[in-house]
């Protein structure tokens, strides 16, 4: 006869972590860059900010661009140099 503490352990053992679905769609887009172009852990809350605060269109273009343009594991960097230099150029892709 089993005891209720072993009852109850058996119970924790089962448990597997529940994973959430993000939130906003914003944030979906940012892990699919991060997963895409390989960011590094110290530069994740800049693609996520940029997914929040820049238009969706642009932000899938510059995407588009740096998948197109670039090789290597260094895609990351040329996807915030395309932002910053079109984000400059164009100060109207902010979202309203």
């Amino acid at each position: 006869m089993q005891q209720i503490a072993d009852i109850f352990q058996d119970k924790k053992q089962d448990k597997k972590p529940v994973k959430q679905a993000p939130a906003y769609q914003w944030q979906d887009f940012a892990l699919k860059i991060i997963k895409d172009l390989a960011v590094p852990g110290f530069k994740r809350n800049s693609v996520f900010k940029i997914c929040k605060d820049l238009d969706k269109n642009f932000v899938e273009k510059c995407l588009d661009d740096t998948k197109e343009l670039a090789e290597g594991r260094e895609q990351w960097k040329y996807f915030f140099k395309l932002i910053g230099q079109k984000n400059d150029n164009n100060p109207e892709v902010q979202k309203s």
